[in-house]
């Protein structure tokens, strides 16, 4: 669908077009009574639609083109499905419609006021990554508070299709879910799809069957990762985990991962991703079943102690094998954990919710992001510079729904923000 039709689109659901415009090409005034409801699917565009064309009271589909001629580009005149259409309505009429039984289409012209297409071509033919940038500080923080409230959800919403499909994967097991989402998130935005492969790689209860032994955990995620396969380094711990991943893998049938899969130009030593699995393998070791621990853990100070987990003794003077460091304690810092719970345990209380049709976890996942504080990106410090200030990490999650699922795929047209900016008088004179 190009952006002219989904402009169409939008007038025709608001009811935007000038009311006396709305005739059919053979004279008959059309009166909307209800625009029907949006089809995201195939078929028309509108189902159940009532219309009063003339003095008749029709009941039925509406479908809507940029041109006449589009109903036969799309073979419309040869699909059953809209033989229900009982008004094709055009930006530009250019010829005669007819359905598959033969039958000719009412036709309307649609028009867009000058306004609204004016605000429409400046929203979405804006090259800026938030094309109403210049407009957030002076609208109303009613509407803004009220549309990130419902963002955060939906943002919510969307993890938990994710969980779902997992869930499948993983015949409903919640453990191997968390531990997939947890290991996929230890990579922290640059390795995470490096670190959710690694999780792949490796089942959770082939760790949990080590989990009383911190090494061979290690020997498990540091061998998966393809982060042992350096004969030359003569390191003593670096070697045990050799051997220890050596007999593992042949043990359970493993198979390595391609260790430069791994990224690690431009980040810092903190980030570097042998000190973030040493510190995963720690977190898994000493937990167990951590996604029991965490549906029991009801306050943010003890989901945030749960995860100040610190790595085994070498990484004290480690950021990566063989090259030491100043001695210095290295569990994830205050942020990293915060990020954790953020995309982690938020999503995955908020999925158990939902799955189990308990609304507490739901809440509770709620709360864990009110109550943590506004994460620091890129996302983030862009709406703050257009006048947008996040309280909380629940906002800068509605924050980055907006600009993930609306600004970046340019549907200002189907954003509550965007509507706003289009339908007022003077969006275009900034």
């Amino acid at each position: 669908m190009n952006s002219h039709e989904q402009l169409l689109h939008y007038v025709w659901y608001y009811r935007l077009y000038p009311r006396d415009t709305l005739v059919t090409t053979d004279g008959n005034r059309v009166e909307v009574i209800d625009p029907g409801i949006r089809n995201m699917d195939a078929g028309p565009d509108f189902f159940n639609a009532k219309l009063r064309i003339g003095k008749v009271l029709w009941a039925g589909n509406v479908e809507i083109h940029t041109t006449s001629a589009d109903w036969y580009l799309h073979g419309h005149h040869l699909d059953p499905a809209y033989n229900t259409v009982i008004l094709h309505l055009v930006g530009r009429v250019n010829r005669e419609v007819v359905n598959q039984r033969g039958e000719t289409l009412q036709q309307s012209l649609l028009v867009v006021p000058e306004k609204v297409q004016a605000n429409a071509a400046f929203l979405l033919q804006s090259d800026h990554p938030l094309p109403c940038r210049d407009f957030l500080s002076s609208m109303d923080p009613r509407l803004i508070r009220s549309y990130l409230d419902d963002l955060c959800v939906e943002r919510l919403e969307h993890k938990c299709g994710e969980i779902n499909i997992h869930l499948e994967r993983f015949s409903q097991s919640w453990d191997e879910v968390f531990y997939v989402i947890l290991t996929r998130n230890f990579g922290f935005g640059l390795n995470s799809r490096s670190f959710e492969s690694l999780a792949l790689s490796l089942p959770f209860r082939i760790i949990q069957r080590h989990s009383d032994d911190l090494l061979m955990v290690e020997a498990l995620l540091f061998g998966q990762a393809g982060l042992l396969q350096d004969q030359s380094l003569h390191d003593p711990y670096y070697q045990r985990l050799q051997r220890e991943y050596q007999f593992l893998s042949a043990k359970y049938g493993l198979k390595c991962m391609d260790g430069f899969l791994f990224r690690k130009m431009r980040i810092r030593p903190y980030s570097f991703p042998p000190l973030r699995i040493a510190q995963l393998a720690s977190l898994l070791q000493q937990t167990g079943r951590l996604f029991s621990a965490i549906l029991e853990m009801d306050t943010v100070s003890q989901l945030s102690e749960c995860f100040r987990s610190e790595p085994s003794l070498y990484w004290s003077t480690h950021y990566s094998f063989g090259k030491e460091s100043p001695l210095k304690a290295k569990p994830p810092g205050a942020a990293s954990i915060d990020l954790l719970l953020i995309n982690t345990v938020a999503p995955i209380l908020f999925a158990y919710g939902k799955k189990t049709d308990r609304e507490e976890y739901c809440d509770r996942a709620i709360s864990l992001l009110l109550s943590l504080k506004p994460e620091k990106n890129n996302i983030v410090q862009m709406f703050r510079q257009s006048g947008v200030v996040p309280f909380n990490a629940f906002d800068t999650q509605a924050l980055i729904q907006l600009k993930k699922a609306y600004c970046d795929q340019h549907k200002c047209l189907y954003c509550r923000i965007g509507h706003s900016l289009l339908t007022s008088s003077d969006t275009t004179s900034h």
